[in-house]
């Protein structure tokens, strides 16, 4: 893929927030020690790159005073994540605020758990108009505009939003990527709505993340008969609804998916796949040791991306991928934190030996 010149190597829009997990893998209900992170999907998916000292910018929202806000702030400049975006009033202690993403690890049999608390979120105000989209775009440049369905679908500004930077992201030649992301309770009562809306900007995405039922759930896409319930079902299944979709949008350029079989919180098998150039890229599905299971998807679309950026081969997207991945499953951080390049790479070829 070709990659205009850039300041930014990836951007994002993105509300953020901050995530509380029990240490020790214990569950929230029991636990009284908490570890905090700054967190979004989109912000997850520029880690890999950022770590490996490409700079990226998050497109965000902050609560002004508020020191959940400080606190993002200065974690987003430690991993080397610029951003921009207006800080507003709270508007009293029932105002805006910063989301809590409240989530265990799980152990065993016993899964993880995830509670969302989002009332009066100050991301789900986000316009286009909060940022100047020619400055960034066209004098700045960006490499690669990141949005996932998450995000796109939170509120209508955000949706519009999304719509709107997508727009602009293209008329400058910034390569879109997007992660569909589906989330039935974002999408209730709003189908149609976001139905138009995913369809516009999958229309002008270079770059299409999903499994088969997120295209089907966001684009309207007819699944397939192929396969069974295992991952070789799941392998074909989803080489099937990608038959479909590239006629639809055919301006695609690579179209990716995750492949994960949990078999224990603690143990998964973990593949990916990947369509570009005309060729299917498979990683057969490798058993993996996972200490907090959040961020794997985010770590691969970050690895995959890292690989575009880099210029590398199809073969490579995935494979850095699928072990950035690995990486963001190791950590109890929701996103993955590369040291350099031969750290992912050792990951993929299973060098777990130590480094001295």
């Amino acid at each position: 893929m070709e990659i205009r010149p850039y300041k930014y190597a990836i951007a994002a829009v993105t509300s953020m927030g901050v995530r509380i997990t029990p240490g020790d893998r214990m569950a929230v209900q029991n636990s009284n020690m908490f570890y905090l992170q700054a967190t979004s999907a989109e912000s997850n998916v520029l880690n890999v790159s950022s770590c490996l000292g490409k700079e990226c910018l998050v497109l965000t929202k902050f609560v002004e005073g508020s020191p959940i806000a400080s606190f993002i702030k200065a974690q987003l400049r430690a991993r080397n994540i610029r951003f921009e975006g207006p800080d507003v009033a709270q508007g009293g202690p029932w105002g805006y605020r910063h989301q809590f993403n409240i989530a265990d690890s799980g152990f065993g049999l016993r899964a993880p758990r995830v509670w969302n608390d989002r009332a009066g979120e100050v991301g789900r105000t986000l316009t286009a108009e909060d940022f100047d989209l020619d400055h960034i775009f066209g004098e700045e440049g960006v490499g690669v505009l990141h949005l996932s369905g998450l995000i796109a679908a939170m509120s209508p500004e955000t949706t519009k939003c999304c719509l709107e930077v997508a727009r602009a992201a293209k008329k400058y030649g910034t390569l879109v990527s997007f992660d569909l992301n589906y989330r039935a309770t974002f999408w209730k009562g709003r189908e149609e709505e976001l139905s138009e809306a995913f369809h516009e900007i999958a229309s002008i995405a270079d770059i299409l993340v999903g499994n088969e039922e997120d295209f089907q759930l966001c684009l309207g896409f007819k699944g397939p008969e192929a396969g069974g319930k295992d991952l070789d079902g799941k392998i074909e299944r989803f080489k099937a609804m990608i038959e479909q979709v590239r006629e639809k949008y055919p301006q695609a350029k690579a179209y990716a998916t995750t492949l994960r079989q949990v078999v224990s919180a603690n143990e998964h098998l973990w593949g990916a796949i990947l369509w570009a150039d005309g060729e299917w890229y498979v990683e057969e599905p490798r058993e993996i040791q996972v200490m907090d299971r959040i961020g794997g998807g985010d770590g691969f679309s970050g690895g995959l991306l890292y690989g575009v950026l880099s210029g590398w081969t199809p073969d490579k997207w995935v494979q850095f991928g699928w072990a950035s991945g690995v990486l963001a499953a190791s950590s109890l951080n929701d996103y993955a934190e590369p040291a350099d390049e031969k750290q992912v790479w050792d990951v993929y070829k299973g060098n777990a030996r130590v480094q001295r």
